[in-house]
Protein backbone atom coordinates (compact mmCIF):
# COMPACT_ATOMS: atom_id res chain seq x y z
CA UNK A 1 0.00 0.00 0.00
CA UNK A 2 1.38 3.40 -0.95
CA UNK A 3 1.53 5.98 1.86
CA UNK A 4 -1.52 8.23 1.60
CA UNK A 5 -1.18 11.93 2.29
CA UNK A 6 -2.29 15.23 0.85
CA UNK A 7 1.37 16.25 0.36
CA UNK A 8 4.29 14.32 -1.09
CA UNK A 9 6.74 13.07 1.49
CA UNK A 10 10.06 14.90 1.67
CA UNK A 11 12.82 12.29 1.73
CA UNK A 12 16.42 13.34 2.38
CA UNK A 13 19.46 11.15 1.72
CA UNK A 14 22.87 11.83 3.24
CA UNK A 15 26.16 10.02 3.33
CA UNK A 16 24.91 7.51 0.79
CA UNK A 17 26.81 5.83 -2.03
CA UNK A 18 26.04 6.63 -5.64
CA UNK A 19 24.40 3.23 -6.01
CA UNK A 20 22.00 3.85 -3.09
CA UNK A 21 21.23 7.36 -4.38
CA UNK A 22 20.32 5.96 -7.80
CA UNK A 23 18.20 3.22 -6.22
CA UNK A 24 16.35 5.82 -4.14
CA UNK A 25 15.59 8.02 -7.15
CA UNK A 26 14.25 5.05 -9.05
CA UNK A 27 12.36 3.25 -6.28
CA UNK A 28 10.89 6.15 -4.30
CA UNK A 29 9.53 8.40 -7.04
CA UNK A 30 5.92 7.41 -6.27
CA UNK A 31 6.38 7.89 -2.53
CA UNK A 32 7.81 11.37 -2.35
CA UNK A 33 10.37 13.95 -3.37
CA UNK A 34 13.91 12.64 -3.00
CA UNK A 35 16.65 15.10 -2.03
CA UNK A 36 20.30 13.98 -2.20
CA UNK A 37 22.61 15.86 0.17
CA UNK A 38 26.26 15.91 -0.75
CA UNK A 39 27.42 15.63 2.85
CA UNK A 40 26.21 15.88 6.45
CA UNK A 41 26.63 19.65 6.55
CA UNK A 42 24.40 20.01 3.48
CA UNK A 43 21.76 17.89 5.22
CA UNK A 44 22.06 20.05 8.32
CA UNK A 45 21.50 23.23 6.27
CA UNK A 46 18.48 21.75 4.48
CA UNK A 47 16.91 20.56 7.71
CA UNK A 48 17.28 23.85 9.55
CA UNK A 49 15.17 25.74 6.97
CA UNK A 50 13.11 22.95 5.43
CA UNK A 51 10.78 20.10 6.26
CA UNK A 52 11.89 16.50 6.35
CA UNK A 53 9.58 13.55 6.74
CA UNK A 54 12.24 10.92 6.36
CA UNK A 55 16.06 10.79 6.38
CA UNK A 56 17.87 7.85 4.81
CA UNK A 57 21.42 7.72 6.08
CA UNK A 58 24.17 5.29 5.24
CA UNK A 59 26.58 4.53 8.07
CA UNK A 60 29.98 3.02 7.59
CA UNK A 61 31.15 1.73 10.94
CA UNK A 62 30.86 4.47 13.56
CA UNK A 63 30.17 7.79 11.89
CA UNK A 64 30.49 10.71 14.38
CA UNK A 65 28.98 13.17 11.92
CA UNK A 66 25.82 11.06 11.86
CA UNK A 67 25.23 11.71 15.56
CA UNK A 68 25.86 15.42 15.08
CA UNK A 69 23.22 15.76 12.38
CA UNK A 70 20.80 13.76 14.51
CA UNK A 71 20.84 16.68 16.98
CA UNK A 72 19.74 18.99 14.17
CA UNK A 73 16.81 16.79 13.23
CA UNK A 74 15.67 16.25 16.81
CA UNK A 75 15.99 19.88 17.93
CA UNK A 76 15.32 21.69 14.66
CA UNK A 77 12.39 19.72 13.49
CA UNK A 78 12.51 16.67 15.57
CA UNK A 79 9.68 14.97 13.69
CA UNK A 80 11.76 13.37 10.93
CA UNK A 81 11.97 9.58 10.84
CA UNK A 82 15.18 7.67 10.06
CA UNK A 83 16.10 4.70 7.96
CA UNK A 84 19.67 3.55 8.53
CA UNK A 85 21.52 1.64 5.82
CA UNK A 86 24.59 -0.21 7.01
CA UNK A 87 27.29 -2.03 5.15
CA UNK A 88 26.82 -5.79 5.30
CA UNK A 89 30.21 -6.07 7.00
CA UNK A 90 29.05 -3.75 9.82
CA UNK A 91 26.58 -6.23 11.33
CA UNK A 92 28.85 -6.94 14.26
CA UNK A 93 30.23 -3.42 14.63
CA UNK A 94 29.13 -1.12 17.44
CA UNK A 95 25.97 0.79 16.46
CA UNK A 96 26.03 4.58 16.43
CA UNK A 97 23.38 6.12 18.75
CA UNK A 98 21.25 7.07 15.76
CA UNK A 99 20.64 3.38 15.09
CA UNK A 100 18.51 3.25 18.22
CA UNK A 101 16.22 5.89 16.73
CA UNK A 102 16.00 4.39 13.26
CA UNK A 103 12.57 3.09 12.29
CA UNK A 104 14.19 0.58 9.96
CA UNK A 105 17.74 -0.69 9.52
CA UNK A 106 18.76 -2.12 6.15
CA UNK A 107 22.00 -3.69 5.03
CA UNK A 108 23.71 -2.92 1.78
CA UNK A 109 23.36 -3.66 -0.99
CA UNK A 110 19.70 -2.50 -1.04
CA UNK A 111 17.51 -3.22 -4.07
CA UNK A 112 14.49 -1.26 -5.30
CA UNK A 113 11.91 -3.54 -3.69
CA UNK A 114 13.65 -3.62 -0.32
CA UNK A 115 14.07 0.16 -0.14
CA UNK A 116 10.55 0.87 -1.36
CA UNK A 117 9.10 -1.56 1.16
CA UNK A 118 11.04 -0.06 4.08
CA UNK A 119 10.13 3.52 3.14
CA UNK A 120 6.46 2.58 2.65
CA UNK A 121 6.31 0.97 6.09
CA UNK A 122 7.96 3.94 7.78
CA UNK A 123 5.75 6.49 6.04
CA UNK A 124 2.55 4.54 6.75
CA UNK A 125 3.47 4.29 10.43
CA UNK A 126 4.33 7.97 10.37
CA UNK A 127 0.93 8.76 8.89
CA UNK A 128 -0.84 6.77 11.62
CA UNK A 129 1.16 8.49 14.36
CA UNK A 130 0.34 11.85 12.80
CA UNK A 131 -3.36 11.00 12.71
CA UNK A 132 -3.23 9.91 16.35
CA UNK A 133 -1.53 13.17 17.29
CA UNK A 134 -4.15 15.10 15.35
CA UNK A 135 -7.01 13.29 17.08
CA UNK A 136 -5.44 13.77 20.50
CA UNK A 137 -5.02 17.46 19.73
CA UNK A 138 -8.67 17.76 18.71
CA UNK A 139 -9.74 16.03 21.91
CA UNK A 140 -7.62 18.46 23.91
CA UNK A 141 -9.11 21.44 22.07
CA UNK A 142 -12.65 20.15 22.63
CA UNK A 143 -11.90 19.62 26.31
CA UNK A 144 -10.57 23.18 26.50
CA UNK A 145 -13.79 24.41 24.85
CA UNK A 146 -16.05 22.91 27.52
CA UNK A 147 -16.28 26.11 29.61
CA UNK A 148 -17.84 27.85 26.59
CA UNK A 149 -21.04 25.89 27.21
CA UNK A 150 -21.44 27.63 30.57
CA UNK A 151 -20.76 31.14 29.25
CA UNK A 152 -24.05 32.95 28.64
CA UNK A 153 -22.70 36.48 28.13
CA UNK A 154 -21.29 37.35 24.67
CA UNK A 155 -19.15 40.05 26.27
CA UNK A 156 -17.29 37.24 28.05
CA UNK A 157 -17.68 34.60 25.36
CA UNK A 158 -15.71 36.37 22.61
CA UNK A 159 -12.58 36.97 24.74
CA UNK A 160 -12.82 33.34 25.91
CA UNK A 161 -12.98 32.15 22.28
CA UNK A 162 -9.90 34.26 21.53
CA UNK A 163 -7.98 32.65 24.40
CA UNK A 164 -9.01 29.16 23.25
CA UNK A 165 -7.95 29.88 19.67
CA UNK A 166 -4.56 31.19 20.79
CA UNK A 167 -3.97 28.03 22.80
CA UNK A 168 -5.19 25.73 20.03
CA UNK A 169 -2.84 27.28 17.47
CA UNK A 170 0.05 28.05 19.84
CA UNK A 171 -0.01 31.78 19.13
CA UNK A 172 0.28 34.77 21.47
CA UNK A 173 -1.25 37.72 19.57
CA UNK A 174 -4.89 38.06 18.65
CA UNK A 175 -7.85 40.41 18.61
CA UNK A 176 -11.62 40.00 18.64
CA UNK A 177 -14.20 42.59 17.59
CA UNK A 178 -17.86 42.03 18.46
CA UNK A 179 -21.12 43.86 19.01
CA UNK A 180 -24.31 43.24 20.95
CA UNK A 181 -27.36 42.65 18.79
CA UNK A 182 -30.10 45.22 19.36
CA UNK A 183 -27.83 47.21 21.71
CA UNK A 184 -26.75 50.53 20.12
CA UNK A 185 -23.10 51.61 20.35
CA UNK A 186 -22.13 48.26 21.86
CA UNK A 187 -19.11 47.39 19.69
CA UNK A 188 -16.19 46.10 21.74
CA UNK A 189 -12.62 44.88 21.24
CA UNK A 190 -10.56 42.39 23.26
CA UNK A 191 -6.83 41.90 22.63
CA UNK A 192 -4.05 39.57 23.69
CA UNK A 193 -0.32 40.07 23.30
CA UNK A 194 -0.30 43.88 22.96
CA UNK A 195 1.14 46.61 25.13
CA UNK A 196 -1.26 49.06 26.78
CA UNK A 197 -0.38 51.76 24.25
CA UNK A 198 -0.89 49.38 21.31
CA UNK A 199 -4.18 48.15 22.76
CA UNK A 200 -5.51 51.69 23.10
CA UNK A 201 -4.51 52.50 19.53
CA UNK A 202 -6.11 49.32 18.16
CA UNK A 203 -9.36 49.92 20.06
CA UNK A 204 -9.56 53.49 18.82
CA UNK A 205 -8.84 52.45 15.24
CA UNK A 206 -11.21 49.45 15.04
CA UNK A 207 -14.08 51.09 16.92
CA UNK A 208 -13.86 54.73 15.83
CA UNK A 209 -11.47 55.56 12.99
CA UNK A 210 -11.82 52.43 10.84
CA UNK A 211 -14.75 50.44 12.26
CA UNK A 212 -14.95 46.85 11.05
CA UNK A 213 -18.17 45.31 9.76
CA UNK A 214 -17.98 42.07 11.75
CA UNK A 215 -20.89 40.60 9.82
CA UNK A 216 -19.02 40.87 6.49
CA UNK A 217 -16.71 37.88 7.12
CA UNK A 218 -17.77 34.46 5.84
CA UNK A 219 -16.17 31.29 7.16
CA UNK A 220 -12.79 30.56 8.73
CA UNK A 221 -10.10 31.91 6.43
CA UNK A 222 -6.52 33.16 6.23
CA UNK A 223 -6.43 36.73 4.92
CA UNK A 224 -3.54 38.87 3.71
CA UNK A 225 -5.55 42.08 3.30
CA UNK A 226 -8.86 43.63 4.17
CA UNK A 227 -10.62 45.85 6.68
CA UNK A 228 -8.92 44.28 9.69
CA UNK A 229 -5.49 44.79 8.14
CA UNK A 230 -6.33 48.40 7.34
CA UNK A 231 -7.55 49.11 10.87
CA UNK A 232 -4.59 47.43 12.53
CA UNK A 233 -2.03 49.15 10.32
CA UNK A 234 -3.72 52.49 10.94
CA UNK A 235 -3.04 51.81 14.64
CA UNK A 236 0.65 51.27 13.88
CA UNK A 237 0.55 47.47 14.14
CA UNK A 238 2.57 45.36 11.71
CA UNK A 239 0.34 42.72 10.14
CA UNK A 240 1.14 39.74 7.97
CA UNK A 241 -1.47 37.04 7.53
CA UNK A 242 -4.50 36.87 9.83
CA UNK A 243 -6.48 33.74 10.57
CA UNK A 244 -10.04 35.04 10.80
CA UNK A 245 -12.81 33.24 12.64
CA UNK A 246 -16.23 34.88 12.16
CA UNK A 247 -18.85 34.01 14.77
CA UNK A 248 -22.47 34.93 15.30
CA UNK A 249 -24.84 36.12 12.63
CA UNK A 250 -28.32 34.75 11.82
CA UNK A 251 -29.73 36.38 14.93
CA UNK A 252 -26.72 35.59 17.13
CA UNK A 253 -24.37 38.21 18.54
CA UNK A 254 -22.02 38.97 15.58
CA UNK A 255 -18.26 39.15 15.95
CA UNK A 256 -14.91 38.08 14.53
CA UNK A 257 -11.86 36.53 16.21
CA UNK A 258 -8.48 36.74 14.48
CA UNK A 259 -4.91 35.59 15.16
CA UNK A 260 -1.62 37.00 13.88
CA UNK A 261 0.69 34.61 12.02
CA UNK A 262 3.68 35.76 14.11
CA UNK A 263 6.03 34.85 11.27
CA UNK A 264 4.66 31.31 10.92
CA UNK A 265 2.47 30.35 7.98
CA UNK A 266 -1.00 29.13 8.92
CA UNK A 267 -1.43 25.51 7.83
CA UNK A 268 -4.55 23.57 6.81
CA UNK A 269 -4.27 21.87 10.21
CA UNK A 270 -4.44 25.30 11.88
CA UNK A 271 -7.65 26.05 10.01
CA UNK A 272 -9.11 22.69 11.10
CA UNK A 273 -8.27 23.40 14.74
CA UNK A 274 -9.80 26.86 14.43
CA UNK A 275 -12.98 25.30 13.08
CA UNK A 276 -13.25 23.15 16.21
CA UNK A 277 -13.16 26.30 18.36
CA UNK A 278 -15.63 27.98 15.98
CA UNK A 279 -18.17 25.16 16.27
CA UNK A 280 -18.09 25.22 20.07
CA UNK A 281 -18.25 29.03 20.11
CA UNK A 282 -21.25 29.09 17.79
CA UNK A 283 -23.06 26.56 19.97
CA UNK A 284 -22.29 28.70 23.01
CA UNK A 285 -23.64 31.77 21.21
CA UNK A 286 -26.84 29.85 20.53
CA UNK A 287 -27.11 29.15 24.25
CA UNK A 288 -26.39 32.79 25.08
CA UNK A 289 -29.01 33.92 22.58
CA UNK A 290 -31.62 31.60 24.11
CA UNK A 291 -30.67 32.78 27.57
CA UNK A 292 -30.95 36.44 26.57
CA UNK A 293 -34.36 35.78 25.02
CA UNK A 294 -35.55 34.00 28.15
CA UNK A 295 -34.32 36.89 30.29
CA UNK A 296 -36.10 39.35 28.05
CA UNK A 297 -39.32 37.40 28.43
CA UNK A 298 -38.96 36.92 32.14
CA UNK A 299 -40.48 39.27 34.67
CA UNK A 300 -37.65 39.44 37.21
CA UNK A 301 -34.92 42.07 37.06
CA UNK A 302 -31.59 40.24 37.14
CA UNK A 303 -29.79 42.94 39.17
CA UNK A 304 -32.27 43.72 41.95
CA UNK A 305 -34.38 40.53 41.77
CA UNK A 306 -37.58 42.57 42.00
CA UNK A 307 -40.08 42.76 39.15
CA UNK A 308 -38.99 44.47 35.93
CA UNK A 309 -40.70 47.07 33.75
CA UNK A 310 -42.30 44.39 31.55
CA UNK A 311 -44.09 42.91 34.54
CA UNK A 312 -45.00 46.36 35.86
CA UNK A 313 -46.74 47.37 32.62
CA UNK A 314 -48.70 44.12 32.49
CA UNK A 315 -49.71 44.31 36.16
CA UNK A 316 -50.61 48.00 35.97
CA UNK A 317 -53.04 47.22 33.16
CA UNK A 318 -54.66 44.44 35.20
CA UNK A 319 -54.88 46.55 38.35
CA UNK A 320 -56.48 49.45 36.46
CA UNK A 321 -59.16 47.10 35.15
CA UNK A 322 -59.74 45.79 38.65
CA UNK A 323 -59.91 49.32 40.11
CA UNK A 324 -62.44 50.32 37.48
CA UNK A 325 -64.53 47.20 38.12
CA UNK A 326 -64.72 47.71 41.89
CA UNK A 327 -64.52 51.49 42.01
CA UNK A 328 -61.36 51.49 44.15
CA UNK A 329 -58.37 53.84 43.86
CA UNK A 330 -54.97 52.80 42.50
CA UNK A 331 -51.90 54.92 43.24
CA UNK A 332 -48.48 54.92 41.61
CA UNK A 333 -45.17 55.99 43.15
CA UNK A 334 -42.38 56.87 40.73
CA UNK A 335 -39.02 56.86 42.55
CA UNK A 336 -35.62 58.01 41.34
CA UNK A 337 -32.37 58.07 43.35
CA UNK A 338 -30.72 61.47 43.55
CA UNK A 339 -27.30 61.78 41.88
CA UNK A 340 -26.81 58.03 41.80
CA UNK A 341 -24.39 58.39 38.88
CA UNK A 342 -21.82 59.67 41.39
CA UNK A 343 -21.93 56.31 43.19
CA UNK A 344 -21.16 54.44 39.95
CA UNK A 345 -18.44 56.91 39.00
CA UNK A 346 -16.73 56.82 42.40
CA UNK A 347 -17.17 53.19 43.43
CA UNK A 348 -17.82 51.37 40.15
CA UNK A 349 -20.83 49.62 38.68
CA UNK A 350 -20.45 46.48 40.81
CA UNK A 351 -20.90 48.53 43.98
CA UNK A 352 -23.67 50.46 42.24
CA UNK A 353 -25.54 47.25 41.46
CA UNK A 354 -25.12 45.98 45.00
CA UNK A 355 -26.48 49.28 46.33
CA UNK A 356 -29.54 48.93 44.10
CA UNK A 357 -30.12 45.43 45.46
CA UNK A 358 -30.03 46.72 49.04
CA UNK A 359 -32.32 49.59 48.14
CA UNK A 360 -34.78 47.08 46.66
CA UNK A 361 -34.89 45.18 49.94
CA UNK A 362 -35.68 48.40 51.83
CA UNK A 363 -38.47 49.23 49.42
CA UNK A 364 -39.96 45.73 49.70
CA UNK A 365 -40.12 46.16 53.46
CA UNK A 366 -42.00 49.44 53.01
CA UNK A 367 -44.92 48.05 50.98
CA UNK A 368 -47.56 45.36 51.43
CA UNK A 369 -47.49 41.97 49.73
CA UNK A 370 -50.44 43.01 47.57
CA UNK A 371 -48.48 45.99 46.23
CA UNK A 372 -46.06 45.73 43.29
CA UNK A 373 -42.47 46.96 43.34
CA UNK A 374 -40.62 47.04 40.02
CA UNK A 375 -37.36 48.39 38.74
CA UNK A 376 -38.42 50.63 35.89
CA UNK A 377 -34.89 51.12 34.59
CA UNK A 378 -31.49 52.33 35.79
CA UNK A 379 -32.01 53.74 39.29
CA UNK A 380 -35.75 54.31 38.78
CA UNK A 381 -38.36 52.23 40.62
CA UNK A 382 -42.15 52.14 40.49
CA UNK A 383 -44.60 50.99 43.14
CA UNK A 384 -48.25 50.15 42.47
CA UNK A 385 -50.35 50.69 45.61
CA UNK A 386 -53.68 48.90 45.23
CA UNK A 387 -56.79 50.17 47.02
CA UNK A 388 -54.80 53.23 48.13
CA UNK A 389 -56.16 56.78 47.94
CA UNK A 390 -53.93 59.73 47.07
CA UNK A 391 -53.44 61.07 50.62
CA UNK A 392 -52.46 57.63 51.88
CA UNK A 393 -50.08 57.20 48.94
CA UNK A 394 -48.43 60.54 49.75
CA UNK A 395 -47.91 59.38 53.35
CA UNK A 396 -46.38 56.09 52.20
CA UNK A 397 -44.10 57.97 49.81
CA UNK A 398 -42.94 60.28 52.59
CA UNK A 399 -42.22 57.32 54.86
CA UNK A 400 -40.16 55.70 52.11
CA UNK A 401 -38.26 58.96 51.50
CA UNK A 402 -37.30 59.22 55.19
CA UNK A 403 -36.33 55.55 55.37
CA UNK A 404 -33.92 55.91 52.46
CA UNK A 405 -32.47 59.21 53.73
CA UNK A 406 -31.84 57.71 57.19
CA UNK A 407 -30.27 54.51 55.89
CA UNK A 408 -26.51 54.00 55.64
CA UNK A 409 -25.43 51.97 52.57
CA UNK A 410 -22.21 49.98 52.78
CA UNK A 411 -19.99 50.50 49.73
CA UNK A 412 -16.75 48.96 50.95
CA UNK A 413 -15.05 47.39 53.96
CA UNK A 414 -14.98 50.73 55.80
CA UNK A 415 -17.04 53.00 53.54
CA UNK A 416 -20.70 53.89 53.99
CA UNK A 417 -22.80 56.45 52.14
CA UNK A 418 -26.22 58.10 52.50
CA UNK A 419 -28.59 58.41 49.55
CA UNK A 420 -31.73 60.41 48.95
CA UNK A 421 -34.65 59.78 46.66
CA UNK A 422 -37.24 61.87 44.82
CA UNK A 423 -40.78 60.51 44.50
CA UNK A 424 -43.74 61.44 42.32
CA UNK A 425 -47.25 60.26 43.23
CA UNK A 426 -50.33 59.89 41.02
CA UNK A 427 -53.69 58.22 41.62
CA UNK A 428 -56.39 56.74 39.41
CA UNK A 429 -58.89 58.09 38.55
CA UNK A 430 -57.84 61.56 39.79
CA UNK A 431 -54.69 61.93 37.64
CA UNK A 432 -55.45 59.48 34.86
CA UNK A 433 -57.48 56.44 33.93
CA UNK A 434 -55.05 54.68 31.58
CA UNK A 435 -51.69 53.12 32.27
CA UNK A 436 -49.89 55.68 30.18
CA UNK A 437 -51.60 58.63 31.88
CA UNK A 438 -51.00 57.31 35.37
CA UNK A 439 -47.32 56.50 34.87
CA UNK A 440 -46.66 59.69 32.96
CA UNK A 441 -48.20 61.92 35.65
CA UNK A 442 -46.23 60.15 38.40
CA UNK A 443 -43.05 60.50 36.34
CA UNK A 444 -43.62 64.23 35.82
CA UNK A 445 -44.34 64.70 39.54
CA UNK A 446 -41.03 62.97 40.32
CA UNK A 447 -39.16 65.37 38.03
CA UNK A 448 -40.92 68.25 39.76
CA UNK A 449 -39.52 66.94 43.06
CA UNK A 450 -36.06 66.90 41.44
CA UNK A 451 -36.42 70.47 40.22
CA UNK A 452 -37.48 71.66 43.67
CA UNK A 453 -34.29 70.44 45.31
CA UNK A 454 -34.50 66.63 45.38
CA UNK A 455 -35.07 64.42 48.44
CA UNK A 456 -38.78 65.19 48.47
CA UNK A 457 -42.23 63.90 47.46
CA UNK A 458 -44.34 65.65 44.83
CA UNK A 459 -47.99 65.10 43.91
CA UNK A 460 -49.25 64.92 40.35
CA UNK A 461 -51.98 67.29 41.55
CA UNK A 462 -49.38 70.05 41.90
CA UNK A 463 -48.31 69.95 38.27
CA UNK A 464 -50.82 72.57 37.19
Amino acid sequence: MVWATTQRAQIFLAGVTDDLAETARRALDELGDVHICSDWQALRERLVDGRADLVIAEAHGEEPALDAVEDVIISGGGRADWILVRAEADTGAPSPPIAERARETLHAPVDDQGLRGAVTRVLEARSLRGENRRLREYIRIMEDCRPLAHCLEPGQLYPMALDLLLRALDRERGVTVFKRANVPHSDAVALRGFSDAEASAVCRSLLEDKPVDVAAFDGTDVLDRGALHDGLRAAGIEVGSLLVLPLGGDGREPGVVCLFDEGRTFTPEDVERADVVARHSMAALDNADSYALAKERAFIDDVTEVYNARYLLSTCENELQRAERYGTPLSVLFLDLDRFKLVNDQYGHLIGSETLRRLSKLLLQAVRQVDTLARYGGDEFTILLVDTAHDAAMSIAERIRRTIADHSFEVGPADRIHLTISIGVSTCPVHGTTREELLDSADKAMYRAKSEGRNRVSSAGDLG
